[in-house]
């Protein structure tokens, strides 16, 4: 689809997308980082990422993914400069993440924390957001195996920090 040249019809299409696009980011950067002001930062970054990229963005459905992929990116690069390591202070999730049972949440957020990034990123992408396999591998430039072994490593894991009530064992199996 052609984009008329109007600078006002781009910025509007793109104000569109980031009040769409804006809690998705932002919990998935909470639900990475463990912190809100990074979340926010990073939530930022990746729109004007996205928003610098915006007129080679042919398909607009496709910009969720662009987005999501660049804020992941970028995580992992504040993670390598930053040289954190599975540092999540916190002591609540955003209003808009959830978990089964509530009173198991800041158990799953420190049990999230103690995760390498690569696994913490699989679980948010694939578990909190909601992301297929195919998706989660395309937002982390992964292949599909990679997210499955990763998925079950991270679960493995989290069952040990958390045990089987709040980690079952059929989650995040290798058929998932």
């Amino acid at each position: 689809m052609a984009r008329p040249p109007s600078g006002a019809r781009h910025d509007g299409d793109f104000t569109e997308f980031v009040q769409a696009s804006w809690p998705g980011l932002y919990r998935t950067a909470y639900l990475l980082l463990g912190d809100r002001g990074l979340a926010e930062d990073l939530a930022q970054t990746a729109l004007a990422k996205t928003y610098a990229a915006w007129s080679r963005i042919d398909d607009r459905a496709a910009a969720p993914a662009y987005a999501r992929r660049t804020l992941v990116n970028t995580a992992s690069s504040w993670f390598r400069k930053k040289g954190w390591r599975n540092e999540l202070p916190t002591s609540s999730m955003p209003e808009s993440a959830y978990a089964v049972d509530p009173s198991t949440r800041p158990a799953v957020i420190d049990a999230l924390g103690q995760l390498p990034p690569r696994q913490r990123a699989v679980v948010v992408l694939r578990y909190y957001e909601d992301l297929s396999v195919v998706e989660t591998a395309d937002a982390l430039g992964c292949s599909t195996g990679t997210v499955k072994s990763q998925t079950y490593e991270a679960f493995a894991k989290l069952r040990v920090l958390l045990g089987d009530a709040v980690i079952p064992e059929t989650l995040g199996a290798h058929h998932d």
